[in-house]
């Protein structure tokens, strides 16, 4: 299966892997079964206890061709289990039921779940005794960093670390499990970094031909009817495994559609990761110009941060938990559109990235992730259903795409987003991993072939928006203007909406899918079209979720209609 990406009149790219949105940062869709004997704990020869979870299988077509150099230092990322994590379930479970419960301060969550003293104490120790150096760790993200060598990392860990070629490049990587001392079962949740494989790619589109229609952010927000508001006092963190945004572009874009005072824009970086645009618009340079210009036009008064990190598992998680736990920046809604088909993820990396969003949620923190535009199967090629993670999480807000139909500046048509394999489609289906979640009780999830069933497992999207490059965003990248679509716009575009209600309702709405789920009234339901297995249908869908927003509606769903009121009058005059 091959996809094409062109900007403007660039010469298009065929990219045999559909998890290949750019160059060299390509991604395995599905990683060969791992060996029986590593999918259980194990004790070995040094009395050390593989980590459940963490087994690992070198990309299907990628060949082994010689050891990692043992001299290569490396920084690898230990999490350590939680403070009291039946307390957070508990905590999050009763924010599900009618949001009854406060949301805690950072620091507050850090007290009351972060990593206990005595576990890092353990694996300081631990450190010591293998000549590894601690060179950060933060009790409330319950994360320790750990410098050293390969042939260090080796020993420590039982792994044979390797280098790993395939046809777009190569990376180091290991088969099998990651052990840890008997002493430090149940304290060690994950180790992540001794593998460096691209963990994910990002979800936007440039289509190939002339496109039908395309907007500015601002006109798609009017069209979702969103309420009047600028995200004043707010801050929406951006999370990017690559690329970078130019200033220069960035002020003539949001002066070219009115945006004026120019957006606050302040760029962290996460496990060496900088700002670091590659000049190519097709590549993650389009991605991070997308997400900023989306959520700059929205909401042009909120702080927007952008978290750049190294696109592997641990980077990928530092820069989430970086974001949810920053308490200089203090975002209250976060936006990712990078992902992957949840059968590439490691067990461990799922849990982790799950706790991170319960955490989120614990402080009052909206996570919207793009559910992917690989369609039902994500682009994997098997002939079987895939979803995206992280938006499979029933802890984010996966957004899902539709095409919207453009007349007298209203939205008269909506349906979903397939514009076929190589152009793409709306991610979404049922999770292999993760459980029913009880605000998705009682749906039914309808098939192209065996109709509808009983949704059995967490169902991705949750919601959606103007996703296809057809009737896509008009954007500047690299100097210059073009239309982008895919999912990667909607997340965007949902966390921009929630600015603007963050900030007429003078709080945080936090985690809001149980909410959203009870008030079907507040979306345009879309019942038009497939995303290959599965077919839109009236109310929720694995294609579209619950629908686009009706902004107004949303707002007082969540809490701010008497705010939007009061600034639908001021506006007015």
């Amino acid at each position: 299966m091959a996809f094409v990406v062109q900007l403007d009149d660039a010469p298009a790219r065929h990219l045999s892997d559909p998890l290949s949105a750019y160059g060299k940062q390509r991604v395995s869709i599905r990683a060969a079964a791992a060996d029986a004997a590593f999918l259980k704990p194990r004790v070995n020869a040094m009395a050390k206890i593989a980590i459940t979870g963490s087994e690992r299988a070198p990309y299907k077509e990628a060949k082994a061709i010689g050891k990692a150099d043992p001299n290569e230092m490396l920084e690898v990322t230990v999490l350590l289990r939680r403070g009291n994590a039946d307390g957070l379930k508990q905590h999050v479970n009763t924010l599900a039921n009618q949001g009854a419960t406060p949301h805690l301060t950072r620091e507050g969550f850090a007290q009351k779940y972060g990593a206990a003293s005595a576990d890092m104490d353990a694996v300081r120790k631990f450190a010591s005794a293998n000549n590894l150096k601690v060179v950060q760790e933060d009790a409330g993200r319950r994360t320790m960093v750990l410098s050293a060598t390969v042939a260090q990392f080796n020993a420590a860990f039982a792994v044979d670390l390797q280098k790993y070629q395939y046809a777009e490049g190569s990376y180091r990587g290991r088969v099998g499990a990651v052990s840890v001392p008997e002493s430090l079962t149940g304290i060690v949740e994950a180790v992540m970094g001794l593998d460096d494989r691209p963990a994910a790619i990002p979800h936007f589109r440039i289509h190939p031909r002339t496109v039908a229609a395309s907007f500015t952010p601002l006109q798609i927000a009017s069209f979702y009817n969103f309420p009047p508001g600028t995200g004043k006092g707010q801050c929406v963190g951006i999370i990017e495994l690559g690329g970078g945004e130019k200033q220069a572009d960035l002020h003539t874009y949001f002066s070219k559609i009115g945006v004026s005072p120019i957006p606050k824009v302040t760029t962290v970086s996460v496990d060496h990761a900088k700002n670091k645009p590659t000049g190519d618009a097709n590549g993650p340079d389009g991605e991070v110009m997308l997400d900023i210009e989306v959520v700059g036009a929205v909401a042009p008064e909120a702080h927007i941060v952008v978290y750049f990190a190294p696109n592997t598992d641990a980077g990928f998680l530092n820069a989430i938990t970086t974001a949810v736990h920053d308490t200089k920046n203090k975002p209250s809604v976060i936006s990712i559109s990078w992902g992957g088909p949840e059968s590439s993820w490691t067990q461990q990396s799922l849990t982790a990235f799950d706790s991170a969003f319960q955490a989120a949620a614990a402080m009052g923190v909206t996570v919207c992730v793009a559910s992917g535009d690989g369609g039902s199967g994500d682009g994997v090629g098997d002939g079987a259903d895939h979803v995206d993670f992280p938006a499979s999480s029933p802890h984010a807000l996966a957004c899902g795409g539709t095409n919207i139909q453009v007349a007298n500046n209203a939205i008269s048509a909506e349906s979903v987003w397939n514009d076929g394999a190589q152009g793409g489609a709306g991610g979404g289906g049922v999770s292999a991993s993760f459980a029913l979640p009880p605000w998705q009780s009682g749906l039914q999830v309808t098939r192209k072939v065996g109709g509808a069933a009983a949704l059995a497992m967490r169902g991705v999207p949750d919601v959606s928006g103007d996703a296809d490059p057809q009737s896509g965003y008009i954007v500047r990248v690299d100097g210059s203007d073009t239309v982008i679509g895919g999912t990667s716009a909607v997340a965007p575009l949902w966390a921009g909406l929630i600015a603007r209600i963050n900030a007429a309702k003078g709080a945080p709405v936090g985690f809001v899918n149980p909410t959203l789920y009870g008030a079907s009234a507040a979306f345009n339901d879309v019942k038009t079209g497939d995303n290959g297995s599965f077919v839109a249908t009236a109310g929720w869908d694995a294609c579209t979720g619950l629908g686009s927003p009706d902004g107004v509606k949303v707002a007082a769903l969540l809490g701010a209609a008497a705010q939007i009121a009061r600034a639908g009058k001021s506006a007015t005059g």
